[in-house]
């Protein structure tokens, strides 16, 4: 990721331009974040010299969404700037949410100067034991106490970063050091990553044991992303494919040997009690995507994690745990295992059956939504981006009916955080301009965020946004109705006029009342060179078949 010699090397250099130049070092062409008194040599040294693209969010939660989906869909490390106190506490959100992704994210952040630095003298943007909550969202968090120091703990924050099981990483900086002037550090060479090779001797033991079955499954997590080249292999060898909502696309969903990502329909659990193996990749089998642990999953259970924590104290106890790089694991394991799996000939064909049953169930409770969804899948690119909020119609068909055909093209609010999507959907815009990005949000998603739409008119990026409008809290509302007598409290919430919204940030804008009209709408908005909001008025067009009422929990339990 790193590349040759500094260049462009001032003179008399600020701990914030030596931040900086590193950055530059390790491949990050963007950085998101909000401009502060407390970050300004930062931000005054990526402007000077004009390598990093940064891109000024309207909030700081805005920024770390925008610099996880870059990270997530490019792939590479992500990078937010934020101020001290308040502003590093309104990144909290979104950095819980890159820790739940994984997603290799560098925050860094300010704070005050030294000399007052935990003495709670009232200085401004002050915050107490900041770092403390830092530690908290984060994968771990450094504090840079000396000039001197500064460009090591940087290199140990970015290793962190990068190192799996990855994740968010804090480093935050009194704005005296930041504008402290040392020379070039000597050795300005990135940490090298590691990566967990896995024990051979185990290794050999699960191929022995997955060499007797007929009937093998793979389920794919976010952790297998980048072993795209080896499940294939696996796959080859007759092994069929089902996958968490981050692990899609690492075949393509539209693959005969793929179930996708529909996991929680009873055509599959049925299927999977046919299965003879399940081999758990880079995934943590959670509670929403395995009917709160109630999902029957085929026995024997096998699992390859980089993280220990994946096997230890969780409901689905394998019977062989590697802890180790799923890549060098999947690689070794198809290797040793070509010209020696005798696959049931009836498998795949049963697998098919399965699919076809589980999404005929998915668009019957679709109502008149199915049209809107096979018009989407009809008119985009197989290479699209998919960007998704936490709404009704993604947690029914968007997390998996749009079928996804690479691994890097899915972003979506893991942790279950409502109005993350604009955002996303500008960071992973700006990792792939070569790429349609086409959003899904839900009204009330969208206003938390909304001002971030504005950003993406600067960016000059390329968006299409389905809003979903159903004018509440249309999943609150089914909660209320089926948990607490039909008490609908709190969940009606006003909504403004989109299209004065969209005209004020210089945004198209549609407005569909008759779902005949959407292909038309969305072919013509891709064409754009300009961001587009359709709305998709549900009041007028009517309601799901099957009502949804949080994430699915096993009949009886």
């Amino acid at each position: 990721m790193c590349l040759g010699g500094l260049q462009d090397m001032s003179d008399n250099p600020t701990v914030g331009e030596i931040f900086v130049s590193f950055l530059e070092e390790c491949g990050v062409r963007a950085a998101f974040g909000v401009i502060s008194i407390h970050n300004m040599p930062f931000l005054d040294a990526i402007g000077v010299r004009k390598k990093i693209r940064f891109v000024a969010a309207r909030s700081e939660a805005g920024a770390v969404n925008m610099a996880d989906a870059y990270a997530r869909v490019g792939p590479q490390l992500g990078v937010a700037f934020t101020s001290t106190g308040t502003a590093a506490g309104n990144a909290a959100g979104a950095m819980i949410e890159a820790q739940t992704a994984g997603t290799p994210l560098l925050h860094i952040t300010g704070q005050i100067e030294t000399n007052h630095l935990d003495q709670m003298h009232g200085y401004i943007h002050e915050a107490q034991d900041q770092l403390t909550m830092l530690k908290s969202v984060s994968k771990s968090a450094y504090r840079v106490e000396e000039p001197e120091s500064a460009l090591e703990m940087l290199k140990m924050a970015v290793r962190d970063a990068l190192s799996a099981p990855s994740g968010p990483v804090s480093i935050e900086v009194p704005i005296d050091i930041q504008h402290s002037k040392i020379p070039w550090p000597q050795n300005r060479s990135p940490f090298l990553i590691e990566t967990i090779k896995p024990d051979i001797e185990t290794l050999n033991r699960l191929v022995s044991c997955l060499s007797l079955a007929k009937r093998p499954m793979l389920w794919l997590g976010g952790g297998a992303r980048h072993a795209e080249k080896a499940v294939q292999k696996l796959v080859s060898l007759g092994f069929g494919v089902v996958t968490s909502t981050q692990g899609r696309g690492i075949i393509s969903e539209n693959h005969p040997a793929s179930l996708g990502a529909y996991n929680l329909y009873s055509p599959v659990e049925e299927f999977f009690d046919s299965c003879d193996a399940m081999l758990v990749v880079g995934s943590r089998l959670r509670s929403n995507e395995t009917l709160k642990y109630g999902l029957r999953l085929p026995r024997p259970l096998y699992q390859i994690d980089v993280d220990q924590r994946a096997a230890a104290n969780r409901p689905y106890i394998p019977e062989v745990f590697i802890k180790g790089d799923s890549a060098l694991s999947l690689k070794f394991i198809g290797e040793r295992l070509d010209g020696k799996m005798n696959i049931d000939p009836n498998f795949r064909i049963k697998l098919g059956e399965a699919r076809t049953a589980a999404e005929k169930l998915l668009n019957d409770g679709l109502g008149p939504y199915s049209v809107l969804v096979q018009d989407i899948k009809g008119t985009v690119k197989e290479d699209l981006v998919w960007v998704r909020d936490v709404t009704v119609s993604n947690s029914t068909w968007g997390n998996r009916a749009v079928p996804l055909n690479g691994p890097f093209n899915g972003v979506h609010a893991v942790g279950g955080g409502i109005g993350q999507s604009i955002q996303m959907a500008i960071g992973a815009a700006i990792a792939r301009p070569d790429r349609q990005v086409v959003c899904l949000a839900g009204d009330g998603g969208l206003q938390v965020n909304i001002g971030e739409m504005a950003t993406a008119t600067q960016e000059g990026v390329n968006i299409v946004l389905i809003l979903m409008n159903s004018h509440d809290y249309e999943v609150i509302k089914n909660i209320q109705d089926s948990q607490f007598g039909g008490r609908r409290f709190y969940s009606d919430i006003y909504t403004p006029k989109f299209s004065a919204v969209a005209n004020s940030t210089n945004w198209n804008y549609e407005k569909i009342t008759d779902l005949r009209l959407f292909q038309n709408t969305l072919a013509s908005a891709l064409k754009k060179n300009k961001c587009t909001l359709i709305e998709i008025d549900m009041s007028a067009i009517g309601s799901f078949s099957k009502l949804f009422g949080g994430p699915p929990v096993k009949k009886g339990s």
